[in-house]
């Protein structure tokens, strides 16, 4: 491509910060954003990455539809929340307008497996106006390639055992409420917990009608799977809540959790397949005390056994990078849903971003 790659921002809260200086650093350009906070609906977006004016205003959800068609965006970064259901407004109007769409969204990952209606409706709009939709972010490399290349240098495996931290603080109040962040153990039995004390066969009714609640890890797992090529013969969550012995302020919930509240939970989805291999992985997010630190750990169980530990990862910097790396990957992609495992390597930009494009 021989121009600057024009992109939208959907949804200018604490991601974009990242997301629209790195989309300008890689040599592109914003030319919308989108929000519903009336706090910052009006604001340069220079404002909020904290550069010069940018001439870029941010409007409201109601006048993105006319500023998408006035400024004919290349793509569309959307970093709002956290269920595809929650997206699908953002993505099926970029769907239907023909712009491409990535999203930090954890469930648009793989949502094929926690919710085929809503991604058949977009993956079909999409394929009509000839454009391609994926979610991406910091699962994209540290829950994902990572663990397939060291899967592509062992000769046997039995497991694959995995376990990733985050503190709920850094991505809003959306991610910190559906970790259960806040509630009392008997609110975090109810309204969390409870989702998973089902058979398989309500939870597979539960998945078709679009109604079920996954952890990050249900849909890492169900790419995990598809990427080493591996049939699922069956998949099952456990949410537990995390608690601390001490209060802890949260910004982003705007309360003290009270010592023995939930901070978040831990969520370990089981996968077994028809070849034999275990897919075991744990992700855990709370509000974190003064001792608590980003960790990533994954181990391939067999010959050789290989083990992979990242301490203290930036996890959210990460996570913006990634999204901002895969835009020609999204930008060269066949139409439709397209999961990343379909797109090849995330691989560093070194150049502007529209020389990867074709």
């Amino acid at each position: 491509m021989d121009r600057k790659i024009k992109v939208v921002q959907y949804g200018a809260g604490k991601m974009s910060v990242y997301t629209m200086r790195y989309v300008y650093e890689k040599g592109a350009e914003i030319v919308g954003a989108i929000d519903v906070n009336p706090d910052v609906i009006g604001k340069d977006i220079g404002e909020i990455i904290g550069t010069e004016n940018k001439g870029v205003k941010v409007v409201s959800l109601e006048e993105a539809e006319n500023m998408m068609k006035e400024t004919k965006p290349d793509i569309a970064i959307v970093t709002t929340m956290s269920l595809i259901s929650d997206v699908e407004d953002a993505l099926m109007l970029c769907a239907k307008l023909g712009v491409n769409a990535i999203t930090t969204c954890e469930e648009a990952f793989y949502p094929m497996n926690s919710n085929p209606g809503v991604t058949k409706k977009i993956d079909d709009m999409a394929k009509q106006t000839g454009c391609t939709i994926t979610g991406s972010g910091y699962q994209d490399i540290y829950w994902g390639q990572l663990i397939s290349s060291i899967a592509g240098s062992t000769q046997t495996i039995k497991k694959i055992k995995g376990s990733s931290s985050y503190n709920v603080e850094d991505y809003g109040i959306a991610l910190a409420k559906a970790h259960g962040a806040g509630l009392t153990l008997e609110e975090f039995d109810e309204q969390v917990a409870s989702v998973d004390r089902i058979s398989d066969e309500e939870r597979q009714a539960m998945i078709n009608k679009g109604e079920y609640l996954p952890s990050y890890m249900w849909n890492v797992n169900g790419w995990l799977c598809a990427k080493l090529g591996l049939t699922v013969k069956g998949q099952t969550q456990k949410t537990v809540p995390q608690t601390h012995t001490e209060d802890i302020e949260s910004s982003t919930l705007g309360m003290t959790v009270k010592a023995g509240m939930a901070t978040g939970m831990s969520a370990v989805v089981t996968t077994e397949t028809e070849e034999g291999i275990v897919i075991e992985s744990e992700c855990i997010g709370k509000v974190y005390s003064k001792d608590d630190f980003d960790k990533n750990e994954w181990t391939v169980v067999g010959e050789p056994e290989t083990t992979l530990v990242i301490n203290r990862p930036a996890t959210v910097e990460l996570t913006c990078a990634s999204i901002v790396n895969r835009i020609p990957d999204v930008m060269n992609s066949k139409p439709g849903y397209v999961p990343t495992e379909e797109m090849g390597e995330l691989n560093y930009r070194v150049k502007p971003l529209n020389e990867y494009v074709n």
